[in-house]
């Protein structure tokens, strides 16, 4: 890497904490789909698009570092998971911010209305899948810490707690897809074939979240075993 390379700048010469910076924002990202879905949900149409126009933004400069970890990512890391490894957990995590901003694209582009005998039902799934972000991106920040205790010792317990968590939460939300699913399959009859469509779209959507979420906590996981 380069001296001045702005995630050194930034975060020194580890690559965990730029990747820790990046989930960071992902997270940002995701959390803004609370408020978005609030303001479509009142049929705010002007401050859905702002809501978006953050999520757009936040997007964009969880791209910037990735760009700038990728860039300047040594081909040989001192560290006991391989750069592979690292760049595979970055993807899943850019992941989640590419997700968010199709969720809020789909439906502002469609003006889509969340039918109210889904809305509640749906609005649980979008915080649970934000859970298991978070708690992920909670996972992520305990990795310098396991990096200086050699994956050794009560901070490797911390993370297998939290990767747990990870999956409880994951399987809440495959729990609560199901109920919404089974909901609108009853409405079917009453909403158009292309609004059903994405309306089951924005809700597969959404569980992906929670999907990426898990897939970071899976590769902690394995960085552990290794």
């Amino acid at each position: 890497m380069k001296p001045n390379s702005p995630i050194f700048r930034m975060f020194g010469r580890s690559p965990i904490r730029p990747l820790q910076g990046h989930m960071a924002k992902v997270t940002e990202c995701a959390k803004h789909l609370l408020a978005f879905i609030a303001a479509t949900l009142e049929h705010d149409w002007a401050k859905a698009e702002r809501i978006q126009e953050s999520i757009i933004a936040c997007e964009h400069q969880a791209d910037d570092l990735k760009r700038d970890l990728r860039t300047h990512l040594p081909k040989s890391l001192f560290l006991p998971f391989s750069r592979g490894d690292l760049l595979s957990m970055l993807k899943l995590q850019d992941n989640i911010a590419n997700i968010a901003k199709d969720i809020a694209g789909l439906i502002i582009g469609r003006k889509m209305h969340i039918p109210e005998q889904i809305a509640m039902r749906y609005i649980d799934l979008l915080k649970r899948s934000i859970d298991a972000v978070e708690q992920t991106a909670n996972a992520v920040n305990e990795l310098d810490e396991l990096l200086e205790t050699g994956f050794r010792g009560a901070e490797v317990a911390i993370i297998e707690d939290m990767i747990d968590e990870i999956h409880q939460i994951e399987h809440d939300t495959d729990e609560i897809q199901i109920d919404v699913r089974k909901t609108l399959f009853a409405l079917e009859k009453d909403i158009s074939p292309v609004d059903i469509i994405f309306l089951y779209k924005m809700i597969q959507w959404t569980g992906d979240l929670a999907d990426n979420a898990e897939q970071v906590g899976n590769l902690l996981q394995s960085f552990l075993a290794n």
